[in-house]
Formats: C-alpha cells, structure tokens, sequence
C-alpha cells in the first residue's frame, strides 16, 4: 500500500457533491484538503454557505486558478456542472495533476451520444478516451492503471451496481429491463428549482424526465458491455420527499428458471471482497435508510416463478455512492491504497 500524504483540490465546493467530498475527507488518513475552489464566491469563508463546517473548516473559498491549485495540491476533485469539467479537466492534466471529475463529461464514450442527451458539445475524443469510467466495483482494476476517473452518475451507479452480475452472466434478458427509480430532493443540488421548493416537494412524489433522462445512456453503455451486444433500457426517475437516498426497483425476464438464493449466491460471490456492496439474504430488501451517509450499496432480489421475472432492489445514499463517497473510492484505487480508506462510517438510522 502507498502510504504517501497527498493533497486535494475541490472545484464547486458550494455544491451538496464539493461539500460532501470536505465531509468525507476530513476522515481521510492520508488526504489534505488544501483548497476549496467557488468562483462564485471566491473570498468568502466556506463556513459563511455552510455553518455545520463552523471550527471544523476556516478555508476562505478559492477562486479558479489552475496555476495556483497546481502548486498546492496533487488530485483535483471536479465537482462543477456538466459543459464545466470539460474545459477544466484537460487544463489539470496538463498542470500534472490527477482528476477524479464528478460530472457527466466524460461518461459517455459517443460524442454524439453526449450532445444528444446533455445538450452541449462534447469534449475532445481523445480526452473522453484517456477517462476511466470509475464505476468502482466493475472497473476498479482500470482505475488503478490512470489520473483520470469519470465518476459515474447516482442513478446509474445504485442500477448498475444492482443489474451488472445478472445481465454479465446471462441469467435475465438486458432488453427486457424496465428500471424504476427514485430520489432524494439533494439530487437536484443547492441550486433555486421550482421543482424542489418545500411546498413542491412535500407530501408530493413525481415522475420527472421521463424517457429523457441523461443517465439512460450511461447505463445502456455500461449494460452493453456486460452483455456484449446493444442494450436499451425503460428507465424511469421519482422524486420523493426525503434529503437524501435512491432506490432502484429493476424487472428482467429470466433466461431460465432460477431462485432467490441462486441469485443471491451469484452477487455474493460477483462482489466478493468489495466491501461496500452488501447483498441481502433471500426474503430481505434494503431500505434507503440502512445505507445513509456511507458509501454502501444494499441489494435484494425476489423472483416471481409466476411471470419468469426477477425483481431487483438496489439502494445507496445518492450523495457518498452516488457522488463523493465513490469519487473517494475510486482515489483509494487510483493511488493503490485499500479502497474503503476514510470511507468506513456505520449509516445513520433512525
């Protein structure tokens, strides 16, 4: 294990994704966080936006200086929105730093794929090649080989996570997959949107980006490769009245009769040694609860003998998992550290 210290840099620190990473880093053994970077509020104490971090973080927050973050720290977490990372990430690389970018800017390997579904040019292909995608369970070997990492998307991550081992070892057809999936109110980040006013929110339960979702290509692409032709998905997004959480119901016709306990069996041995995927025994689902403010992954299954199908319930805590959580993950494999490293916090509950 390289015990080397490092330090860290997180661009849109403001963000619910740039605070988490401060929260979780400051049980980090081996990282400093050295800079905390808003161009929009450049100047101002990091504590004045969020007073939880009050004689926890003194940080003035840093305005966007690659030659200054250069000589400060070593990895720069990108925690900006998407059509940002794309024009800063190159500049880090250049400057010698490594870059773990939070945002979809390079998740999609088609660049016509990301103009399509995100609305922007993409960036250089060349650039979208050298990034690994950091879904860290499936391509941890990968992670440990570059300096670049796109961090997956929060959906994607609790689906994938949920239908990879399955659709990889043939056992339900990947055409067949209808995903339904719900989320926290943070998903939406600290911006003002109308659709997350409390009044909007509360007692209320939605359907939103319906068949438009930018995460549905990220997870065909990652569902295509397991199973070695295209593969298109229903996927579906709710936004239910709670801080922070997602769960994703997956349905899949199987391609042979199966049970509970096999499948259990087959995810078990899958994500044997990955400690933040923990698969429930036979009769068991996870609740969002049970994984709150951790990096876990809770899956259960249910397999209905009647219709041929599997039920598949996977849920993570849509803002460490989801985001900060596995960009720590994939930092751990980046620098061959053991990956559950400043990541190892029991969930909140109640």
């Amino acid at each position: 294990m390289n015990a080397k210290q490092i330090r860290a840099a997180i661009v849109g620190s403001t963000g619910y994704g740039g605070v988490e990473l401060i929260r979780l880093l400051e049980s980090h053994p081996n990282v400093t966080v050295t800079s905390v970077i808003s161009s929009s509020s450049a100047g101002a104490p990091i504590a004045d936006g969020y007073p939880h971090l009050t004689e926890i973080r003194a940080d003035l927050l840093d305005d966007l200086d690659i030659e200054s973050i250069r000589g400060k720290a070593d990895v720069v977490f990108l925690a900006t929105p998407h059509g940002v990372s794309l024009k800063l990430a190159p500049q880090f690389l250049d400057a010698g730093l490594k870059v773990i970018d939070l945002s979809g800017d390079f998740r999609l390997k088609s660049g016509d794929a990301y103009r399509q579904w995100y609305k922007h040019e993409p960036a250089d292909q060349a650039l979208v090649d050298r990034a690994v995608y950091g879904l860290s369970e499936v391509y941890g070997d990968l992670v440990k080989q570059t300096d670049f990492v796109s961090n997956p998307g929060c959906f994607t991550t609790t689906s994938l996570l949920g239908l990879y081992p399955a659709v990889k070892a043939g056992w339900i057809d990947p055409n067949s997959i209808i995903i339904d999936a719900k989320s926290g109110v943070s998903g939406a980040g600290r911006g003002l949107n109308l659709s997350a006013h409390y009044s909007e929110i509360n007692e209320n339960f939605k359907a939103y980006k319906l068949n438009k979702h930018q995460h549905t290509p990220e997870i065909e692409q990652v569902l295509s490769e397991a199973a070695g032709r295209p593969v298109v998905t229903t996927f579906t997004t709710h936004l239910v009245p709670m801080t922070r959480g997602i769960m994703s119901t997956m349905y899949g016709t199987l391609t042979e009769k199966r049970t509970d306990a096999e499948f259990v069996e087959l995810y078990r041995q899958f994500y044997e040694g990955r400690k933040f995927v923990r698969v429930r025994p036979a009769g068991h689902w996870p609740a969002t609860k049970e994984v709150y403010g951790t990096n876990y992954c809770d899956i259960g299954f249910s397999v209905d003998e009647r219709t041929g199908r599997v039920t598949i319930i996977s849920v993570t805590d849509n803002l460490v998992k989801g985001a900060a959580g596995q960009a720590i993950q994939n930092l751990n494999l980046l620098m061959n550290w053991d990956e559950t490293l400043g990541l190892q916090f029991t969930p909140v509950y109640p």
